[in-house]
């Protein structure tokens, strides 16, 4: 079984647009975030320990040397000689205009880097950094703006800290648009108070916003977080690989064929996740992932028709962040 038959997958978007294996290469340029600093907040989201999203990027490494370690990796691995640096550990425009163009220079010089994604908050995107990214796409670049959404759902952001509304989306979204920019929104399977239902109505406002690209993370619990201490006490109960199978498929359906999947599923380190452990298989998610498509008889897009019979408004949240069992 072969995901791409039933998914628009990242892989294959650049296999047919540059004729050859394009493949991420992560970058961890040392940027802190908005809501660690003080700037927003302290502590960051709940959930929060970048090590769990970037494991293999060091920012203490100069970032010629991360990419020439990331190509090494990704050559022996897949053949793939075409790379895009992907500035991904916390908040990556994050900084003065200046400094980014000084750090997105140094990541797109060697000729086999043939674009550039931008991690980063929705409130973190001002007119100066969008305008330095349209210039990148303006030389030929493939650009891509990585916008953490996580949820459409207020209350969620609130009992998460993370800091931000939808309402910052939306204005991202449609200032990136103005210029041409494509947008990749993350989201999260699995957030306290939430359900399939939830994560359903989300997609759907992302949707009808629009939006160019799509990646799907289950919620880590990692050491070293806020929620791993709710988790302990018992306030908050994770996903089921079987709930995250039918949830992420269910999306799939409602997603419009054009979208391309950056990602279905996200992985923590051994050495920090403390559950749910099967987010560390991620080829057995994945192929779980194809099976369920398979047994439906599905592709992304069957079920694309947009409505509001989940909007946002429409499905409470649970009072109390133990999330998975609520009734509606």
């Amino acid at each position: 079984m072969v995901l791409s038959r039933y998914v628009n997958t990242f892989g294959q978007a650049m296999l047919k647009c540059h004729g050859e294996r394009v493949h991420k290469v992560a970058l961890n340029a040392g940027f802190s975030c908005p809501n660690r600093d003080g700037s927003k907040g302290r502590g960051g989201c709940t959930f929060c320990n970048n090590v769990s999203f970037s494991p293999h990027a060091q920012g203490t490494t100069a970032l010629e040397d991360q990419l020439e370690s990331g190509r090494r990796v990704i050559r022996r691995r897949t053949g793939a000689q075409k790379y895009i640096a992907y500035f991904q550990a916390y908040t990556n425009t994050y900084a003065d205009v200046n400094e980014l163009a000084r750090l997105y220079d140094e990541a797109t010089a060697a000729t086999d880097v043939i674009g550039i994604a931008i991690g980063t908050r929705p409130d973190c995107v001002p007119a100066p950094v969008l305008d330095l990214l349209a210039a990148y796409q303006d030389r030929g670049l493939e650009v891509w703006l990585e916008l953490g959404l996580q949820s459409a759902y207020d209350n969620t952001l609130k009992r998460v800290n993370r800091g931000h509304g939808f309402a910052e989306y939306v204005t991202a979204v449609r200032h990136a648009h103005a210029r041409n920019l494509r947008v990749c929104t993350h989201l999260i399977i699995g957030l306290p108070g939430e359900t399939g239902r939830h994560c359903t109505a989300t997609l759907k406002r992302v949707l009808e916003l629009g939006v160019e690209g799509l990646k799907l993370h289950p919620l880590h619990v990692v050491k070293g977080t806020t929620l791993a201490n709710q988790w302990r006490r018992g306030e908050y109960l994770p996903l089921s690989l079987d709930e995250y199978v039918t949830t992420v498929s269910d999306l799939i359906e409602i997603t419009p064929p054009e979208v391309i999947y950056h990602r279905l599923t996200g992985t923590a380190s051994a050495n920090i996740i403390l559950a749910p452990l099967w987010c560390s298989w991620k080829w057995r998610v994945l192929n779980l992932i194809t099976q369920e498509l398979r047994r439906r008889n599905v592709k992304q897009g069957d079920k694309c028709r947009l409505d509001t019979s989940l909007s946002v408004t429409a499905i409470p949240l649970s009072a109390h962040p133990v999330p998975q069992r609520i009734q509606d």
